[in-house]
């Protein structure tokens, strides 16, 4: 059997394959269908200091080859997880990632510090938010704000800091490079591509909130670019994200720079999509005689 283990900043995972934020709950939602100690790690669904509802329904909608959400990340907050829902998803052996998010830097920080003192294993910093302060524009859309963000809340971590950028702007590799020096540990990437679905026969818009993120198979294309335009210029590891279905979709993101992989749409689309991509993997490595997952990361021959 080839070697699964993948290290991120000092982090040892069984496999590469992470549940993604927002896709696998806290991880106790899919513990009945299957030993949650097979799978790599899962990046929680996105916490706030305070106790959110999210937005109103509709907040989901299927398109070709993928979906929209705006859920308005609904969490009972991270008060309420560090005393209730963490000490029942600790037993499972596999990473725990804590998604953080905020509408003010001192939001991030003084979520980052709780989640630092908790049980956790890694923190991943989701810049996706509006900054309140300036306007609403999120923190992760120009290179200064992901600098100025990640510097601000990196002191207050204890535990490997991951930022996690969007996908919406300009030229993504000019805000790895933000993140990377303002001391991130490593890169998430992509977040949802901002989109919307329409009614034609209602005349309006799907989403109650008219606009959400668009993930699913049909952003795959994309995230193994930005993955690959980012794995070119910083120096820190990269988890891709976006599409990812199948155990060759993991291999394409390795080969594109990723080191380990976050598996999203999927887990809503099949329940058991991770066991099996899992599954997959090893047999792909069987298959090529590859004994060591890790010398995947960064071997596409151009």
């Amino acid at each position: 059997m080839a070697n699964m283990k993948v290290n991120v900043c000092g982090v040892e995972f069984k496999n590469p394959v992470i549940g993604a934020s927002g896709t696998f709950g806290f991880g106790k939602e899919f513990q009945h269908l299957y030993d949650l100690g097979k799978i790599g790690g899962i990046s929680l669904k996105g916490l706030t200091l305070e106790r959110r509802e999210g937005n109103a329904p509709v907040r989901i909608a299927e398109t070709p080859s993928g979906m929209i959400n705006s859920v308005g990340l609904q969490n009972p907050g991270a008060k309420y997880f560090l005393e209730h829902d963490l000490p029942q998803i600790r037993k499972f052996d596999t990473v725990l990632i804590a998604n953080i998010n905020g509408n003010t830097e001192e939001e991030y920080c003084q979520i980052a510090e709780l989640m630092s003192d908790s049980s956790v294993d890694m923190l991943e910093l989701n810049i996706s938010c509006p900054n309140v302060k300036c306007g609403g524009m999120a923190f992760g859309i120009k290179p200064e704000s992901v600098y100025n963000i990640t510097k601000a809340v990196k002191p207050y971590c204890k535990k490997p800091l991951i930022v996690k950028l969007s996908p919406n702007v300009s030229d993504i590799k000019e805000n790895a490079l933000a993140a990377e020096e303002g001391g991130a540990d490593a890169l998430s990437l992509i977040n949802t591509l901002y989109g919307m679905a329409v009614d034609a026969k209602t005349m309006r818009p799907i989403l109650a909130n008219v606009k959400g993120g668009f993930s699913g198979p049909a952003v795959k294309p994309i995230a193994l670019r930005m993955v690959h335009d980012c794995y070119s210029v910083v120096k820190v590891p990269i988890i891709g994200i976006g599409g990812i279905t199948t155990g060759l979709d993991v291999v394409e993101f390795m080969l594109c720079g990723a080191s380990a992989v976050q598996v999203g749409t999927a887990n809503i689309m099949n329940p058991m999509a991770m066991p099996q991509i899992i599954d997959e993997l090893q047999n792909y490595l069987t298959e090529m005689k590859i004994d060591d997952i890790n010398s995947l990361v960064g071997a596409l021959k151009i």
